[in-house]
């Protein structure tokens, strides 16, 4: 089986939430837990059954960051040597040519479990990252997307 790629960010932001979630997040749970259960019948006991289900969110994502961690590839982005190319982990500067504003963007290509738009992490599966995968500075890109096929020339690659 093929391990899934996880920037050395996207694995120290992982961790971080991880210790988290274990060290403040699991404790105000527990004692919200026994705060609750000290109302007495714990049937009818709202205060309760939220506590408990903030728990078994907690520990649910406790057990899926842990596995994120435990399969993943992590991969040192600042080590790479792709002799310009974009490859998992590139930082590329785009501008869309059939735009007349010449807006550009940045977008740095990352694992699925780090994809975040916001941040401008798409995935390596996205339809514009498989697009620009082993392109180079100056090359032009298609890619489909569902308003229609876009049309970008890579400005810039940075392994950051």
């Amino acid at each position: 089986m093929k391990k899934p790629p996880l920037t050395a960010k996207g694995a120290a932001k992982i961790r971080e939430e991880l210790k988290r979630l274990k060290e403040v997040e699991r404790p105000r749970i527990v004692q919200a837990i026994a705060e609750a259960r000290a109302l007495g019948d714990l049937k009818e006991n709202a205060e309760y059954h939220a506590a408990r289900e903030q728990q078994s969110f907690n520990e649910g994502r406790v057990s899926e960051l842990e596995g994120i961690l435990a399969t993943a590839e992590i991969i040192n982005v600042t080590t790479l040597n792709a002799h310009g190319k974009v490859v998992f982990g590139a930082t590329v500067r785009l501008v869309e040519i059939a735009n007349d504003d010449d807006i550009e963007v940045e977008y740095q290509i990352v694992g699925d479990a780090e994809a975040n738009i916001k941040q401008n992490l798409i995935s390596i599966s996205s339809p514009i990252a498989r697009a620009l995968i082993g392109k180079r500075e100056g090359d032009e890109v298609q890619v489909q997307a569902p308003s229609g096929i876009k049309e970008y020339e890579i400005l810039e690659v940075k392994y950051l």
